[in-house]
């Protein structure tokens, strides 16, 4: 049935699964390549740190203009956004699937980051803007699952293109969901703007990509740069140094992207800091455990895929039912930290992994990760959103999908780095020929062409590589649990903190715009209800 909007509109029933195919489209180009890595390898004679880089380019570039894309969402309109980012998307994709050369596809892959940054937060931003209070809960309880799952369904569809076609198909999988997402949308999706929407931030956008762009490059160069290299090291402190400069020049613009005085509200804070962590175990997560089961297993991409099944068909229903009703009875903090701790115990389960594991294990540790990633998403989600007035939910949605991306892009590069450190620290290339030692340690798909003993190793070294990068995420989301409690804890009811007290985070927002300010006119949030 159509409701009525917040404008006295009416909002078509078939809004809600067109922007939801939008965001899967885009969400599932995330992950879905990881089922391609051993092909791609094969194919283009691709390394490890190259390797990397394809899966990386997209969400590096994905989160970089992530708050950028908001702001055109709420300044040019969301639904031509999200039409001008499925157009772009889809065309990358097109060239993407004639790429012959690694870093012809690592450009590829980056081109349709930048048609995601535009569609993944008008998604979100036409569901809050558009949508019934009645009806907003529930809405954005199924964005996050679709998020969290989408991953999982383009594991699928590419494991299962992959079976009777080349790793080019997956890029042809996104050109048709993009046409079908752009259809719907010119048909049912209602615009919707800021018609006050300030300048854009060109600027502060470029600083972003900068800082980004280094630091990501930095932690994926490191494995062989090494990680105490000046090179290593320079790049990530240039990298603290420019994002550094990107606060202090949001902190002087009247309009900012986004304005870090909002990290001041505890709960925002929390919200953002535990979607990053997730997204950070989560992806890097998947890039290593697909490259595992196929490479170090020896499954076929689909069983590869169908592997992953049970993490998410744990995942929506925790998302979708379980999380909203827990975070309604016992307080959104202690739902967010259970999903933390479940996750950090499921990847120190997943640390044990080795050459010889049963998929019990590996099913061990899948189910309470889709559990405490469906705990953690819903309620850290809205803690976000709901933090921002109705006309600024393009840059607040940005904010939540780009702690979503960048969270990712940090853990592919960050969890892909150790795993390629662990990977040549373990590996034993005594006696080979130097043109074949080079090969077998720039790759594991590259090792096991260089005989029975070699690929038996590798495969070894490989699983130990896997065990230290899944021990870091799991101490890594237990530090964010523990976080996210302390930053829960201050934000005490009455205080202005808590997003469940609009009238007091509207005076806080408002607080917050204008302090030490000196009347210089920054931005004063004023929620509409």
């Amino acid at each position: 049935m159509a409701a009525t909007s917040p404008g006295g509109g009416t909002v078509h029933r078939a809004v809600l699964p067109t922007v939801m195919l939008s965001l899967a489209t885009v969400v599932s180009a995330v992950a879905s390549l990881n089922t391609a890595i051993p092909s791609i390898a094969r194919d283009t004679h691709a390394g490890q740190t190259e390797l990397a880089w394809i899966i990386d380019a997209y969400a590096l570039v994905f989160a970089a203009l992530l708050l950028l894309g908001g702001a055109i969402g709420d300044r040019y309109g969301r639904r031509r956004t999200l039409a001008a980012g499925l157009i772009v998307f889809g065309a990358g994709s097109a060239v993407a699937a004639l790429a012959s050369d690694p870093n012809w596809l690592i450009a590829m892959r980056g081109v349709l980051g930048v048609g995601a940054a535009l569609v993944m937060p008008a998604t979100l931003s036409t569901i809050t803007s558009t949508f019934p209070a009645e009806r907003r809960t529930r809405a954005v309880g199924a964005w996050a699952g679709v998020a969290g799952a989408s991953a999982i369904f383009g594991l699928l569809a590419s494991g299962a293109l992959l079976e009777a076609w080349s790793w080019r198909s997956v890029f042809v999988l996104n050109v048709v969901l993009a046409v079908i997402a752009l259809v719907a949308t010119l048909a049912v999706v209602p615009e919707s703007a800021d018609p006050d929407a300030p300048k854009l931030d060109l600027t502060g956008a470029a600083i972003t990509v900068a800082g980004l762009g280094i630091g990501v490059y930095s932690i994926i160069e490191a494995p062989v740069a090494g990680w105490t290299s000046v090179r290593t090291l320079a790049g990530i402190a240039a990298a603290i140094v420019i994002l550094a400069g990107f606060v202090g020049w949001e902190l002087r613009r009247p309009n900012p992207l986004l304005d870090p005085r909002l990290f001041r509200i505890r709960p925002f804070s929390a919200g953002a800091l535990s979607i990053t962590l997730q997204f950070f175990a989560f992806f890097g997560f998947i890039f290593i455990v697909l490259q595992y089961l196929q490479l170090v297993k020896d499954q076929s991409a689909l069983i590869a895929a169908l592997s992953m099944v049970p993490m998410a068909l744990t995942m929506m229903p925790f998302a979708r039912g379980v999380a909203p009703r827990m975070a309604a009875r016992l307080g959104a903090p202690r739902v967010i930290t259970a999903g933390l701790v479940l996750v950090s115990a499921a990847l120190l389960v997943l640390s044990r992994l080795d050459e010889t594991s049963s998929y019990w294990l590996l099913l061990t540790g899948l189910l309470p990760l889709g559990a405490g990633m469906g705990l953690a998403m819903t309620p850290a989600t809205a803690a976000i959103t709901d933090a921002l007035p109705q006309d600024k939910q393009g840059v607040g949605s940005a904010m939540n999908d780009l702690a979503r991306e960048l969270g990712g892009a940090l853990g592919i590069a960050v969890l892909g780095s150790m795993l390629q450190s662990g990977y040549r620290a373990n590996l034993s290339l005594e006696g080979l020929p130097g043109p074949v030692a080079e090969q077998a340690e720039s790759s594991l798909a590259l090792a096991l062409r260089a005989g029975p003993q070699v690929a038996q190793e590798a495969r070894a070294a490989f699983a130990g590589g896997v065990q230290s990068a899944m021990l870091t995420a799991s101490i890594a989301l237990a530090v964010t649990a523990v976080a996210v409690a302390a930053l829960s804890r201050a934000a005490r009811p009455g205080t202005g903190n808590s997003v469940a007290e609009p009238a007091d985070q509207n005076a806080k927002l408002n607080a917050l715009a204008d302090d030490g300010t000196g009347g210089r006119g920054e931005t004063r949030y004023t929620r509409q209800v």
